[in-house]
This record gives structure tokens, C-alpha cells and sequence, in this order.
């Protein structure tokens, strides 16, 4: 019996400390002792491979920075540790608000980074504002996410390329180094002009690639001519009547404005269901080992336009930290980031620089301390080295490449290899064989 007690005695000290500490937990975090960080991600719904990426990426930035003490915090004359807290957006607008409002209201995050879709994202910008929280948006690629103007997005900051930035780089690599390629093997004119199709998600983000392209064309007066046009609905996944509609437009390259569960199978069903022999043109948000994996060989010599890959690194000041992350990612996930992750990686690090520079956690102070931010760029290669927000928008810039699909045997998969710019190029672009000309 007296043993029974002695057992009793224990356990309840053990469950008083527990709850204790969850007390104090919860209290420390109540009273500003913690840096609450909302990661939006897309945890479920057509969207949820990248969103696992975004979140994983985010918990490593998070555990690195809490390994070296957290965050200081001049202010409290502290460092504080980093608490991340996950909202789950569904794939959906509505999913978006449910989770973005329930981190703003219930949560009290001090900032939000992530945010994949720009139709997601855009849906719950009313709410981030309504509250003036910083938000550092590393997805959601269509340019309007800070320049609308019936919302205030003067705490939102855009850590991604937008799609003029992506949609031009790639409009002219294909009127550069793709329009050269085949008047060459073909023995065209070099005055011949190259055939366009755009397949575009019906979306913010597909849009924004269909009026980059069309304004680089225009603005750029390049000999390139759209000859069709078709969009689908976010999440679809059979696009054989689109495909096979682009393909009695006989265009050269189709380029694609789709995310990672619909590139797949629009690259699967053009070659094996419709014989749509044409190079094919990736955005980057695609740039993931599950992209190399469901394409397989129905993807190689492909394009895919990037600003990080797991499978190829660039020379230059961005290789070691590229590959520590890889590596980093790989041993405590077991498996390879994305781009998507990547950009939330370094979103989380982001954050906790302009906290240090701010000196508090008032969210007007650290909002104004992102917009001066001058930080040495981490794994993903920015504009002069440097990763900061423009004054007028709050977009960070890129150095983006456009990297070729090639078939690699000894992982039964395709690899990407850079082809531009040419001061990071790898090889050639490769026209194959199997690659059938426009007729006109």
C-alpha cells in the first residue's frame, strides 16, 4: 500500500510539473516571450505536396534559429525562442480565411510568412490588413498581391519572383535560345516566327504568365506569335481536350502556367494520349522532386524555369548554402526541398532578422524594419547578393535560370540541367529528335 502511495505521489508531482510548465509555456508565449510565426500552407487539398514542403522548410528555419538561442530582442533584453504555428489552407480561398483568421484572432501570431496560391492568398489579404500584421508572402506570384489598391498591403512583402519577373525571363530564353535552335536544325529563316501556346491556370497566377508573355512579346518586339490560348480550372486533371485543341494550332513550345499536381499530367496526357511532340515550358513552383518523379520520361528535354532546384546547384556564392540545405532538409525529412520550401526557409529567416532589427516585436516596427531590410542573400541568388524589398511594391528580386529535363539512368528519372544565363550554363539547350516543327 505504501508503495501504491509512494506511486501516486510521483505521478502527481510529474503531472504538476507538466501542467506547470505548459502553464508557464503558455503564459510565456500569452506575454510576448516567444516570436509566433503563422506558416500559411497548404496541408490539404490538390495543393498539399507543396504545402508539406512549406511547412517543413519552415520548422527547419525555425529549429536552427532556436539552436543558436532564438531571436534577440533588444527590448526585453532577451533572446526568444521561435514558435511556429501552422495554418492549413485547404487549397482554397475559403480554407485561406478560416486559417489566416484564426491565427490572427485566436493565435496572435506576430507575423505571417508562406502562401502559396494567388487566388488563396489574395482571398485572406483583407483580413492580414485589417489587423496590420507583417505578412512575407513567398508564393503567390501574380504581381497584384502588393499592388492592389483596395486593400492596404503595406505590411505585405513578396519574397518570390512575381510572374511579370518569371513570365518575362522565360518569354525571352524561348525567343533567345529556343527560336534560334529551331530555324537552325530545320533550316527555317532566321525572320520565321516562333509558334506560341499558352496553358494557363485560370487563376491571378496563370493570368499574370498569359500578360507577361503577351506584354515581352510586345515590348520587347520579339519574333514570337501566340496562336492559342486555353485555361483550366485550379485542380483539374484531365487536360487531353485543351492539349489536343493546342495541338490544331501547331504551335513549337507550349508554355505552361500550371502547379505541380497539374503539370504532371498535362506533360503525361500531351505525349502519351495526344502525340504532342512540342517542347514543353515549366513555371518554377513545379521545380520539386515530386515533378521529376510523375513526369518521368514523358518529361524529358522539357524546360523548366527555376530559382532553386534540389538536383542542380550553381556555381557561385550560393552553392555551400544551397547545399547545406539540401542536406539539412535531407536528414532530419528524408528527402529533398522544394522551391516552394526554399522561399519559406528563408521567409522565417527573414523575419527573425527584422525582429533583431527592430528590437521589439511591435508589429509596426518590425513591418518597418522588413522594408529597410539589407540582408546577404541565403540560398536562393537575389539581385546584387542582397535580399531586399523594393520601395514602391515590397518585392525582393531574383536571378533566375531556365534549367533543361535530361534523362538520367542511374536514377531511372529526369535531371535538371542549367542552359541560361550564361555565366551559370551547364550545357546546351537540346532540340530531340522526336521534336516535330510547326508547319506554318
Amino acid at each position: 500500500m505504501k508503495l501504491q502511495y509512494a506511486f501516486l505521489l510521483i505521478a502527481i508531482v510529474v503531472i504538476g510539473a507538466f501542467l506547470s510548465g505548459c502553464t508557464q509555456q503558455q503564459a510565456s508565449t500569452a506575454s510576448g516571450q516567444a516570436l509566433k510565426i503563422g506558416v500559411v500552407a497548404s496541408m490539404t487539398g490538390p495543393s498539399s505536396t507543396t504545402g508539406k514542403d512549406v511547412w517543413q522548410s519552415a520548422e527547419l528555419a525555425a529549429d536552427e534559429i532556436n539552436a543558436k538561442g532564438g531571436v534577440y530582442v533588444k527590448e526585453l533584453g532577451k533572446s526568444v525562442p521561435i514558435v511556429l504555428v501552422q495554418g492549413d489552407d485547404e487549397s482554397t480561398r475559403e480554407g485561406g480565411q478560416k486559417a489566416v483568421s484564426r491565427m490572427l484572432t485566436q493565435d496572435n501570431v506576430d507575423m505571417l510568412v508562406g502562401g502559396f496560391s494567388s487566388a488563396v492568398v489574395s482571398a485572406h489579404q483583407s483580413m492580414v490588413a485589417e489587423h496590420n500584421v507583417p505578412y512575407i508572402i513567398t508564393g503567390a506570384s501574380t504581381p497584384v498581391i502588393t499592388r492592389r489598391t483596395d486593400v492596404n498591403t503595406s505590411f505585405m512583402f513578396h519574397h518570390a519572383p512575381t510572374t511579370d519577373d518569371s513570365g518575362s525571363q522565360t518569354t525571352l530564353f524561348i525567343d533567345e535560345g529556343i527560336r534560334p535552335a529551331i530555324n537552325e536544325k530545320f533550316g527555317y529563316s532566321a525572320d520565321r516566327p516562333l509558334r506560341l501556346a499558352v496553358l494557363y491556370q485560370d487563376s491571378p497566377y496563370g493570368k499574370g504568365h498569359l500578360e507577361a508573355v503577351k506584354n515581352t512579346i510586345s515590348n520587347s518586339s520579339l519574333n514570337i506569335k501566340v496562336v492559342a490560348e486555353e485555361s483550366f480550372k485550379m485542380g483539374e486533371s484531365d487536360f487531353r481536350t485543351a492539349l489536343t485543341s493546342i495541338k490544331s494550332a501547331d504551335p513549337d513550345v507550349v508554355y505552361v502556367a500550371a502547379f505541380l499536381n497539374e503539370q504532371i499530367p498535362i506533360e503525361t496526357q500531351a505525349m502519351r494520349d495526344v502525340d504532342l511532340k512540342k517542347i514543353f515550358i515549366a513555371i518554377e513552383p513545379n521545380d520539386d522532386p515530386d515533378f521529376y518523379k510523375g513526369v518521368g520520361k514523358y518529361g524529358e528535354y522539357s524546360i523548366i524555369q527555376s530559382r532553386f532546384s534540389p538536383y542542380t546547384v550553381p556555381k557561385g556564392p550560393t552553392e555551400a548554402a544551397t547545399k547545406k540545405f539540401v542536406t539539412d532538409f535531407d536528414k532530419k525529412y528524408g528527402g529533398f526541398p522544394g522551391m516552394m520550401g526554399v522561399a519559406t526557409y528563408e521567409g522565417v529567416y527573414i523575419g527573425a532578422k527584422a525582429v533583431e532589427n527592430a528590437g521589439t516585436l511591435n508589429k509596426l516596427a518590425v513591418r518597418n524594419a522588413i522594408a529597410d531590410l539589407q540582408m546577404p542573400q541565403m540560398v536562393e541568388a537575389m539581385k546584387g547578393q542582397t535580399i531586399n524589398f523594393s520601395r514602391d511594391f515590397r518585392e525582393s528580386k531574383f536571378d533566375l535560370t531556365m534549367e533543361q529535363l535530361i534523362w538520367d539512368p542511374a536514377v531511372n528519372e529526369t535531371r535538371p540541367k542549367i542552359v541560361s544565363p550564361q555565366n551559370l550554363k551547364e550545357t546546351g539547350f537540346v532540340l530531340p529528335d522526336w521534336f516535330v516543327p510547326a508547319k506554318a
